[in-house]
């Protein structure tokens, strides 16, 4: 798959797109749906026993702040490292769709909505 081909299966459960990802473009990651070895990742154990794609499509989900799953100190500190902010995310697949986001993403080259300052 090229650059700019938008492979919405590259949204992780989080909302972080895999496809603009270093590991991912070098093959050293196969994506978070893909990854069969993240079972550390509680957000995305959460999406695969709900059956939804990502945390969009929960229910629960309305205020991000209280799913202890979305916000733990793991994800906590890859957000600081890289930057990024996976809520934004969310808000924007809950806003344009899972489709929009990925191309926007792809389009954009990056994993994450920028964090605001």
């Amino acid at each position: 798959m090229s650059d700019n081909q938008v492979n919405q299966k590259l949204v992780a459960c989080c909302g972080l797109y895999c496809g603009a990802c270093n590991a991912y473009k070098s093959g050293k990651c196969k994506g978070c749906r893909e990854n069969h070895k993240a079972k550390w990742c509680k957000v995305r154990s959460c999406c695969l026993e709900r059956n939804i794609a990502t945390c969009a499509s929960c229910s629960a989900f309305d205020r991000p702040v209280k799913c202890s799953k979305f916000n733990n100190i793991i994800t906590k500190i890859i957000g600081f490292i890289f930057n990024s902010d996976r809520a934004a995310c969310i808000a924007q697949i809950k806003r344009l769709g899972l489709g929009e986001h990925a191309r926007l993403m792809s389009e954009w080259k990056r994993q994450s909505v920028k964090k605001r300052k």
